[in-house]
């Protein structure tokens, strides 16, 4: 029965994720909304079917381990330290007004000081997800604005992790007369020891590891290795050093980033990540009671008050203060009126502690939905507030800062002088070698790990990743190149190919090589300009071969070659 409740609870919760959450994305929404209103359907306090809420929340636990994996994973340090005279004070005073607004409408409603807190930090830290999906849905991921928010969210995530890791220390069970001090020395320590694991011994292996299973070509065997690091250091990160399973697994994140695996560990493994997120998503979903809100109506408005107001204030008066412009404090400002993953998992550790009560997570489910919702529309409401702000005081635009992220170095190059090389083969090699000469910068993809060292070794730009994944395809650099040559007439999935390279960039120029001529119709549906069969190739050499021969002019060589092609090419 129980393995029954399991399936039914799996089909049932992902199937009205999956319906919900295509509603909510096609109304222009982050599917998020769709992920937590399913869990709302399916969960106990509404009519019609009824999820497993508890063996929901076990699944959740694994989707909580690898998006902290995903975290530590696409975690960079030159991102924060480009902005981190603006995001770091800016992500500390946030936090803390937030916090503390937070712990004074708990304390007000009758908690404690703690909870109140705790709740405070939920509602102090954005999601990534609709941030990120924000900022490139209007072009501004990689502007100075968009830069900024990502440091500073990165730093609320940093709170966040350090917030996991202190709070079972603090507020969950102690031995009997040991001290707050001591506790947190012995974390800390066993903190510094895993840290310390990690980075000596997690540096060595790992890679290693990854070398090793890289060099099977195994899609199937690269994918369950990095799953099996993510959880295993993970729970190892609890059994041996007692902390929190997602600080292990952000640590794990870290290590697998910097390595030359970090992109392709990102495009096979984390879609397991995304489906086991959804189901966290559905699993706080399944807590809200909807007529609990009509009770506490006053928690509710009030983290809205702070996610909606008071954060966007607040970024909004820093940004401002530091002297950038009055559409880049804006923007930041918007980019981050919003809360979503780590506010539920840190609400789910507080109440798993005994800290938090179940109207914390109705309030933060509550004022995920609203804020997730509201967040698009406030975007594009920037200019105009822009446009009344600087009308009604044109000494608030300040002088851009010193300290602003600089822009990219150099002229951006002109795409018709970039292009795309997947597969570096003999085929390859000898493409790579005349784009050169002909002063047109190759990017080279390939799964040979071996293959794209030695090409950054010798000043050939190169990604190790599977070409399938659009993931892959964007790090390369397919949305500014002009061209795209697939060398390879083995490679599998080269249609797929095709057609992420085609969403990223419909301009660019897909030039493929298959092995047989029945091949070609595929590709050139999938949107190749330009198809080259070796089959064929071969055919045409014979025959101008043969006319050599015989003594044909060039005219007739020419002519019969061109109709050798249009009979053997034609029907593509």
């Amino acid at each position: 029965m129980h393995s029954y409740d399991l399936i039914l609870t799996l089909t049932g919760g992902l199937s009205a994720a999956l319906l919900l959450g295509y509603v909510t994305q096609r109304l222009g929404l982050s599917p998020l909304v769709g992920y937590l209103l399913a869990g709302t359907l399916v969960g106990p306090h509404t009519p019609g079917f009824v999820a497993d809420a508890a063996l929901a929340e076990q699944l959740a636990e694994i989707g909580v381990i690898l998006l902290m994996f995903g975290v530590g994973l696409t975690f960079h340090i030159d991102e924060l330290l480009a902005v981190r005279r603006v995001a770091i004070p800016g992500a500390i005073a946030q936090s803390a007004v937030a916090s503390v607004l937070g712990a004074i409408l708990a304390h007000w409603l009758g908690w404690s000081w703690s909870a109140g807190f705790v709740f405070g930090m939920a509602l102090a830290v954005a999601s990534t997800v609709v941030l990120v999906r924000v900022l490139a849905d209007n072009n501004d991921l990689h502007s100075p604005a968009g830069r900024i928010a990502v440091g500073w969210l990165v730093v609320e995530d940093l709170f966040t992790v350090v917030a996991l890791v202190l709070l079972p220390a603090l507020f969950g069970e102690r031995t009997a007369g040991s001290s707050v001090w001591l506790t947190l020395v012995v974390v800390a320590l066993k903190v510094a020891a895993l840290v310390l694991f990690t980075a000596f011994v997690g540096a060595r292996v790992i890679p290693r590891l990854l070398d090793h299973i890289a060099w099977t070509r195994s899609r199937e065997l690269f994918t369950l290795t990095v799953l099996v690091l993510a959880l295993g250091i993970a729970v190892g990160a609890s059994l041996v050093f007692s902390v929190s399973m997602a600080l292990g697994a952000f640590l794990a994140g870290m290590v697998v980033g910097r390595s030359e695996y970090s992109l392709r560990a990102a495009s096979e493994a984390l879609p397991m990540r995304d489906a086991f997120a959804v189901l966290f998503f559905v699993s706080v979903g399944m807590l809200l009671n909807p007529l609990s809100l009509l009770e506490e109506p006053a928690l509710t408005l009030g983290a809205l008050v702070i996610v909606l107001v008071a954060k966007p204030a607040v970024a909004l008066l820093i940004v401002w203060a530091m002297r950038y412009p009055m559409r880049v404090s804006l923007t930041v400002a918007i980019a981050l009126a919003q809360i979503g993953e780590f506010s539920f998992i840190l609400s789910t550790i507080g109440r798993d502690i005994g800290l938090l009560p179940i109207a914390a997570t109705n309030a933060l489910v509550a004022a995920s939905i609203v804020s997730i919702i509201l967040n698009p529309l406030l975007y594009r409401a920037i200019k105009p507030i822009e446009r009344r702000l600087l009308a009604r005081s044109r000494s608030w635009t300040p002088a851009a800062p010193n300290d602003r992220p600089e822009p990219s170095r150099g002229r951006i190059q002109d795409p018709r002088h970039r292009a795309l090389v997947v597969g570096y083969g003999p085929t390859g090699r000898t493409v790579v070698r005349l784009l050169r000469e002909n002063a047109i910068a190759p990017t080279v993809i390939d799964l040979n790990v071996d293959t794209v060292r030695a090409l950054r070794d010798d000043g050939i730009a190169a990604v190790y990743g599977d070409a399938t994944r659009p993931e892959t395809l964007s790090a390369a650099g397919v949305s500014a190149a002009a061209n795209l040559i697939l060398t390879s007439a083995g490679m599998e999935h080269s249609a797929e190919v095709i057609r992420a390279a085609r969403d990223l960039n419909p301009n660019v120029r897909v030039l493929a090589r298959v092995g047989y001529l029945r091949d070609l119709p595929t590709l050139k549906n999938a949107g190749a300009d330009s198809v080259y069969s070796g089959e064929g190739e071969v055919a045409l050499a014979f025959v101008e071969d043969i006319l050599q021969e015989l003594g044909a002019t060039p005219e007739q060589i020419d002519r019969e070659r061109a109709r050798a092609h249009g009979e053997l090419f034609g029907a593509s």
